[in-house]
């Protein structure tokens, strides 16, 4: 055995992981002879999947380092009160299936900015594909590769250097040859190791919190050493948290109490959920809409599950540090912290295999993502308009190479002295997200809306965001995010007024039955709901 705590048996299951990944994903991807693969082949898994795999891929793509690392990192400083971010998405994507896929699929398009051209004009989609392509690679992929390398160092003593050039190369190697259908595919290997792994550290910390007496009495113990931490709605001022400069915050400006249930988390899922490209892209490359929405209906119920997995774990190192008089710094070491401390040897492979698994399928879909916009909403835009569908595809290739590379260069610098770098990726990306909503909202269900107006709120929606924290910097930025929302849904409705008044001829036209949707789907958001409200009783 090794400092790292590793048995062969844990390097053969990583490894057979990693090779496991691979290979199928370019088998998936593979073509036959004397056939070229087309941008929809590529972009768009020739919208070819069924609602398992979607559901699968969702979940794969959205949990990584963020929740692993960061939500564990949020949980142990923090608490339950960060599982909104997921409780609260299973009821986004209930709305996401329902009322904002029917209209993405019927206009048959591949990107969120190439909707807006159709809803508004080039300009309102060309500043929209912007902000995005820089979120991507500066806040997203940047996030995701530093905190898996930093799972990496505290796990193995790897340099978080090597770790960043590791976690790119091994995401590379699939997801850039093979498209979507590579990623997609992948993805349903990948949630599995995932969620089983993933519960199988949530298993063991609630042992060593029970002391040997089982799950049930480490769960029971967490509740009794920790009370606050399984507080849903904080209330100001009871509960400070390391603010990572030697010092001492406010939970409350992290999760702004009822403000969560009400206010600026809606705006954030519901930019994430319903106009994040890629998280809609799974719903874009279904076989058809029914497909799509039972997909998101599964993801929803998957959701429930992750807070078992990244957010108790945090708890866990919380009280079992607390009990030893032990420190954890940054947070964010609670989760690789917990691997390396209460996983034994010959199963550290199968607990890192779910940690490798949720940033490298993330990674995955952030790349092809990138990819997809630049190539199809700036390359054929601007740069080359008589671009063939077969020539895109290697555009597409160039262009995730080229994030992947700016993203490993300036991942340890962006990142390198937060303490919760999930609360800094939620912070920065809602610069963007209250003009991103307002734009995508309006646009999809107020004809009158108009393009010069939506292209104003897009220019607003950053210098506001920062003017708003310049001069009011003790609101949460939730809340600020919310504020933020209603000023700009204001100047829309002035400015689409003040310019005609009457609707847009490119208006989406909501007929009867666009919303339509089946028994499964509905009978599953039924369910989903009840058990979202019976949580938030249950913790409130």
């Amino acid at each position: 055995m090794n400092q790292t705590g590793f048995l062969t048996i844990d390097y053969v299951v990583f490894i057979t992981y990693g090779l496991l990944i691979v290979g199928v994903g370019l088998w998936v991807s593979r073509t036959r002879k004397g056939q070229e693969r087309t941008a929809q082949d590529y972009f768009l898994a020739s919208k070819s999947l069924p609602w398992w795999a979607i559901g699968a891929s969702l979940i794969a793509s959205n949990i990584s380092a963020e929740q692993f690392i960061g939500m564990s990192g949020s949980g142990f400083a923090i608490g339950l009160g960060i599982a909104s971010y997921e409780w609260m998405a299973a009821i986004t994507l209930i709305l996401v299936g329902k009322y904002f896929l029917p209209i993405f699929i019927e206009k048959k398009i591949y990107t969120m900015p190439q909707f807006l051209e159709l809803r508004y004009d080039v300009n309102v989609r060309t500043a929209m594909a912007a902000f995005w392509l820089l979120v991507y690679v500066f806040v997203n992929l940047t996030s995701v590769l530093y905190l898996g390398s930093l799972a990496l160092h505290t796990i193995m003593g790897i340099p978080l250097t090597y770790g960043i050039l590791g976690l790119a190369l091994f995401a590379a190697v699939y997801s850039i040859y093979g498209g979507l259908t590579a990623v997609a595919w992948t993805d349903v290997i990948q949630v599995i190791f995932l969620i089983g792994g993933g519960l199988l550290t949530t298993f063991l910390a609630l042992e060593a919190v029970g002391d040997g007496q089982g799950v049930v009495a480490g769960f029971g113990r967490l509740l009794e050493k920790a009370p606050k931490h399984f507080d849903m709605i904080l209330e100001k001022g009871k509960m400070m948290i390391p603010d990572g400069a030697g010092g001492m915050r406010d939970a409350y400006q992290d999760l702004p109490g009822i403000g969560v249930l009400v206010g600026g988390m809606w705006i954030a899922n519901i930019s994430y959920w319903g106009f994040n490209q890629y998280i809609i892209q799974r719903g874009l490359a279904a076989k058809n809409i029914r497909e799509a929405q039972r997909g998101v209906i599964f993801a929803g119920f998957l959701k429930i599950l992750i807070p078992l997995i990244v957010v108790v774990p945090g708890i866990a190192a919380y009280v079992l540090t607390s009990e030893a008089s032990a420190t954890i710094e940054p947070s964010d070491k609670a989760y690789p912290w917990l691997l390396h401390s209460f996983v034994p040897a010959g199963l550290k492979g199968l607990a890192f295999a779910a940690l490798a698994a949720a940033i490298v399928s993330s990674l995955a879909s952030m790349l092809n993502s990138t990819s997809t916009i630049f190539t199809m909403d700036i390359y054929k835009k601007f740069i080359r308009k008589d671009v063939s569908d077969t020539q895109m595809v290697p555009v597409g290739r160039i262009v995730s190479f080229s994030a992947l590379l700016i993203a490993v260069v300036t991942a340890r610098p962006l990142l390198g002295s937060l303490d919760q770098a999930f609360q800094y990726i939620q912070e920065f990306t809602g610069f963007v997200t209250p003009g991103v909503v307002v734009i995508f909202c309006f646009g999809l269900f107020w004809r009158r809306m108009r393009a010069r107006t939506a292209l104003l709120v897009a220019i607003l929606t950053i210098p506001l965001s920062f003017l708003m924290k310049v001069i009011w910097p003790a609101i949460p930025f939730l809340d600020r995010m919310g504020i933020v929302f209603l000023i700009l849904s204001g100047i829309a409705v002035a400015g689409s007024l003040i310019e005609s008044g009457r609707p847009d001829p490119k208006g989406i036209v909501l007929y009867k039955g666009l919303f339509k949707t089946g028994p499964v789907f509905n009978a599953g958001a039924i369910i989903l709901s009840a058990i979202v409200a019976a949580l938030y009783l249950i913790f409130w």
